[in-house]
């Protein structure tokens, strides 16, 4: 390929259009679908994974940033000589795109999709390397057909199971809610004020899985963010203690307890029952049960959250019943308050006043007795009003008086009670089951069938999938049921089993499900036999790096390891945890705020690659900060990064040599920062530092440029190397201008299928280095030095230079720290 060469002056001042540069290669990529992945290619694999999006509206500022990241991963894998798959579908159920269709009058799949167009259209726009041959839907019923089939499965092991039970319940959406999902008390999606309601309802039994879901986080914490992996440990809680049985008044069975800390049973003053568990109403007196009804009336505004807080004014409600210290025979008052779960433990607490602080509030709330039973040597609660959580001696706690030591407290404690019955010794987790029914219509439907003769019944896997009704706009409106309930030619069916008259279940899946194992579909988006295809799944693995919000720390990944060990355990996998390294993201912000309609800051994303096009916009994400800060938009410069582009691209147009010249024998100094630049990028991608990876690139463009212009010239060897370089490492970031490039230089596309440039080992040995000079702290010289010059010789350079002896103007030196080669630091 011939190019047409121009005068340096001409090159400097030219540029090349963003627009038809844009226009030009989303042509070629679409003609030459250069990112499918092969799924019988001998090379080595690699999955390389972004959290997919839920399609409403166009892409933000938030998909670009984390979408750019992804795709210096992926782009360098596959320069690195990996067959890569990076694949793109949609989370696409929701409850977003059932409002706008009740406010529209269509169905909601008319939104969905055509958001969707539009965010499709976006990503191509935006360069991303996708294999959009596996783009996948969650709302198509050829994919949930298989999220159906997997709840059967998962039902006939045991892990999906109905259970009445306190739920969030918004009134304006009509729907249960997840607690991340309450606001302070109120719908973060509406704002309605959230309240308590009593439901029959579907869970996914994840409790079964919380040791492995804990201990399994040791195999990827060192590739994981450290708070992510905090977060996971804490969201399941594990704790080892006592289940402790209180005989209580009126009641045959005893009410059991579960206590991290049975060695302070001598300290337990009072019972505290969770306010809306089904125990608090069945122990309360005739006479307290109008009080107690008025209180849970009360009450169930709250969330658990705001329930736990440990700021929150302690109320309560007598219950008018007492409870049996099983250790002291003392009898106790059994309290119902808001601040004890019902779905957590057994829904009761023992309270120990001095030694808990939430317990101690209640207890001077309603002056009831503090005891303190550990003396830690601090004020005793009862005075100061601050319990005491540490180690000390046992006092007023009859056999543990004495003993110092927790540890020995606990178990002397476990074996009083098992030696009497009352009580043993047991692991408990605050996890609990995933509740997975919604009360709307654009889910997964429940593939249940209910029989007044058979009970449940599980749709036959060759009814599969239980598709969908066509409803739209008014008939999809809130009622407090599903609006599958009143679509009777739907609900309305035949019992598999005995052929009498039965009805649907008229639940959806929280859209959590759908999204807990795509990452496993897209290894085979295409497959009719199963959710995926068992031995293209075994080629692939599990997902190499996973890129994403860290807003989903908690919940989308617990599905998922939890759906993965499930689907282990079925045989179905060769590996137990799906990701087996995360990268998660900052935010995007504005003025130092989040960006808000409301508060006139927001960053339209469009505009933004109108103004300064796809790269310069991709760029500036990268280059702003390491991967997990937030970015401000205010404090960077999308029109910066537009200009070293133009820079960038100008140099291509400057090189004279022919392409495929040998560079050995030109500019060594330009040839050494070159593969030097090489080197720190290769380790700079893989340690996730992509921000100083471009600082690199740039340096080298600023070096190239300074030998074109003063130095080497362009016909040297090493500026067509060194340029070449630029091109294939801007090509993991900015793809537009690194195509241009290319090609300017010679080279038939596409740069992304090129291999990763080899380093020359001799060319990394360098001939100088600069040591910088400090006096009192403050530069005052740079040598140029030998790599290899020792601490005494440097010393002696240092305080023989000019500027240096000025700076001392005949002071004493009272100290030289030296750090050869790099750093002299002289003390006056």
């Amino acid at each position: 390929m011939t190019q047409d060469r121009t005068t340096h002056a001409e090159t400097e001042a030219a540029t090349y259009d963003v627009v038809a540069t844009e226009e030009k290669w989303q042509r070629v990529w679409e003609e030459l679908d250069p990112f499918r992945a092969d799924d019988d290619s001998p090379r080595e694999k690699r999955y390389a994974l972004t959290m997919f999006p839920y399609p409403s509206g166009d892409l933000h500022m938030g998909h670009a940033e984390v979408f750019a990241l992804h795709d210096v991963i992926a782009r360098y894998w596959r320069m690195r000589g990996f067959e890569v798959l990076d694949p793109m579908g949609w989370d696409s159920f929701g409850l977003p795109a059932e409002n706008a269709a009740i406010r529209n009058d269509e169905h909601p799949a008319t939104y969905t999709y055509a958001n969707i167009e539009t965010q499709a259209a976006s990503m191509r726009r935006y360069g991303l390397a996708f294999d959009w041959s596996r783009r996948l839907h969650t709302s198509d019923p050829e994919y949930y057909r298989w999220t159906q089939w997997l709840f059967l499965k998962f039902r006939e092991r045991g892990l999906a199971y109905r259970r009445k039970s306190p739920v969030n319940w918004c009134p304006n959406d009509q729907t249960v809610l997840a607690n991340e999902q309450v606001v302070d008390g109120a719908c973060e999606r509406c704002g309605a004020v959230v309240t308590k309601r009593d439901l029959t309802q579907w869970y996914f039994k994840t409790t079964e899985y919380a040791e492995r879901l804990l201990t399994d986080l040791d195999q990827v914490a060192d590739r994981w963010p450290n708070r992510v992996v905090t977060a996971q440990r804490n969201w399941i809680g594990r704790s080892e203690g006592a289940h402790v049985d209180f005989a209580v008044e009126g009641r045959e069975q005893p009410v059991t307890v579960y206590t991290t800390r049975p060695d302070t049973l001598f300290g337990a003053t009072f019972m505290v029952v969770a306010a809306d568990a089904d125990l608090a109403a069945e122990l309360v007196s005739d006479a307290q049960r109008p009080a107690y009804e008025a209180y849970l009336e009360e009450i169930r505004r709250a969330s658990d959250i705001e329930r736990l807080a440990t700021d929150r004014p302690k109320s309560g409600v007598d219950l008018g019943v007492t409870a049996t210290n099983p250790l002291t025979g003392e009898r106790l008052p059994v309290w119902a308050s808001d601040y004890v779960l019902a779905d957590y433990g057994t829904g009761a607490i023992m309270a120990v006043p001095a030694h808990d602080q939430r317990d101690l509030d209640f207890a001077r709330a309603f002056d009831l007795p503090v005891r303190r039973v550990v003396d830690t040597g601090e004020p005793d609660p009862a005075e100061s009003g601050v319990a005491t959580s540490g180690d000390g001696a046992y006092v007023s706690s009859g056999e543990l008086d004495g003993l110092t030591d927790k540890a020995a407290g606990i178990s002397r404690a476990i074996e009083l009670l098992e030696e009497r019955g009352t009580g043993t010794g047991t692991v408990n987790y605050r996890l609990r089951d995933w509740l997975l029914s919604r009360q709307r219509f654009w889910g997964c439907p429940i593939p249940i069938i209910h029989c007044p003769s058979c009970g449940e019944v599980p749709v036959p896997e060759d009814q599969l999938p239980v598709e969908l009704p066509e409803l739209k706009g008014a008939d999809l409106k809130p009622r407090g049921v599903s609006p599958l309930a009143a679509a009777s030619e739907w609900v309305d069916v035949a019992c598999p089993t005995c052929g009498g008259a039965a009805k649907r279940d008229s639940d959806t899946m929280d859209t959590f499900v759908d999204s807990s194992w795509y990452f496993l579909r897209f290894t085979s988006p295409g497959y009719t036999e199963g959710p995926f295809d068992p031995e293209r799944l075994r080629e692939w693995g599990a997902v190499d790096q996973y890129v994403g919000g860290l807003e989903h720390a908690v919940l989308h990944l617990l599905y998922a390891r939890f759906f993965t060990k499930v689907l282990h355990d079925m045989g179905m996998l060769d590996f137990v945890e799906p990701f087996e390294a995360l990268l998660g993201q900052g935010v995007v912000v504005n003025q130092g705020r989040k960006m808000s309609k409301s508060l006139g800051n927001g960053v339209n994303l469009g505009e933004q690659l109108d103004a300064f096009g796809v790269d310069a916009v991709r760029l500036t994400l990268v280059f702003a900060s390491p991967p997990e800060d937030n970015i401000d938009w205010a404090d960077v410069s999308p029109s910066g990064s537009q200009k070293f582009l133009q820079r960038a691209w100008r140099l291509s147009g400057d090189v004279t040599s022919a392409a495929g010249t040998d560079p050995t024998g030109g500019d060594a100094t330009l040839r050494s920062q070159t593969h030097r630049t090489i080197r720190d990028a290769a380790e700079l991608v893989e340690g996730h530092r992509f921000n100083v990876m471009v600082a690199r690139v740039m340096e080298l463009v600023n070096a190239t440029r300074k030998a074109v212009d003063t130095g080497c010239g362009p016909a040297d060897p090493a500026v067509r190397e060194a340029v070449e370089t630029v091109a294939q490492l801007l090509s993991l970031v900015t793809p537009y201008v690194a195509e241009e490039m290319w090609e300017r230089l010679g080279h038939e596309p596409t740069v992304a299928q090129v291999a990763w440039p080899e380093v020359d080992p001799a060319l990394l040995v360098e001939q100088s280095v600069t040591a910088v000079v400090q006096v009192q702290g403050k530069v005052k010289a740079r040598l140029e030095v030998d790599p290899g010059i020792d601490g005494e010789a440097l010393e002696a350079l240092a305080l023989a230079d000019a500027d240096v002896q000025r700076a001392l103007d005949g002071r004493e030196v009272r100290k030289v720290v030296v750090r050869a080669p790099k750093l002299v630091n002289i003390v006056v």
